[in-house]
C-alpha cells in the first residue's frame, strides 16, 4: 500500500462544553473532515485508523470500516465532508491516523490524516 498524495485532508476541532464534565474529567470534542480527491480517477475510502493521544501521553486506537456509517466513492475534483467527535481524560490532546482507501484500479493506499490539536479554549498545549 503506497500512499498517495492526491488526497487532502482538512480537519477543525471544536471543545464542546455543554457535553463536557471537567469535574469528573470528561472533555468532549467534535471535528469535522473534509477529504478532497485532487486525482484523476475515483476513490472509495473503506477504513479508518486514529491514534488519540490525551495530555498524560496515553493513547488509545481506533480501526473500523469507513466513518459514520459510509465508506463513500470521491470521484476526481470531488470532497466528502463528515462530523464526528472523540473525547479526553485530559482538556488537551492530539488525534492523528489514516483511511485505508482503494483507487478504480484496485490499489489500496493510505491517505495520512495529519495531526491536530483537541483543545479546550485557555489550555495551552
Amino acid at each position: 500500500m503506497n500512499p498517495t498524495p492526491q488526497i487532502d485532508i482538512e480537519v477543525l476541532s471544536y471543545y464542546l462544553q455543554e457535553q463536557s464534565e471537567p469535574e469528573t474529567g470528561l472533555y468532549v470534542f467534535a471535528y469535522q473532515i473534509t477529504i478532497r480527491n485532487l486525482g484523476q480517477q475515483p476513490v472509495q475510502l473503506l477504513n479508518r485508523h486514529w491514534i488519540i493521544t490525551d495530555g498524560n501521553g496515553e493513547t488509545m486506537e481506533v480501526q473500523g470500516a469507513g466513518v459514520v456509517g459510509e465508506q463513500p466513492v470521491i470521484e476526481p475534483g470531488k470532497s466528502f465532508q463528515y462530523s464526528s467527535g472523540t473525547h479526553l481524560d485530559t482538556p488537551v490532546g492530539t488525534m492523528q491516523g489514516s483511511y485505508e482507501m482503494i483507487d478504480a484500479e484496485k490499489q489500496l493506499f493510505q491517505a495520512e490524516i495529519p495531526a491536530f490539536s483537541l483543545q479546550m479554549p485557555g489550555k495551552l498545549h
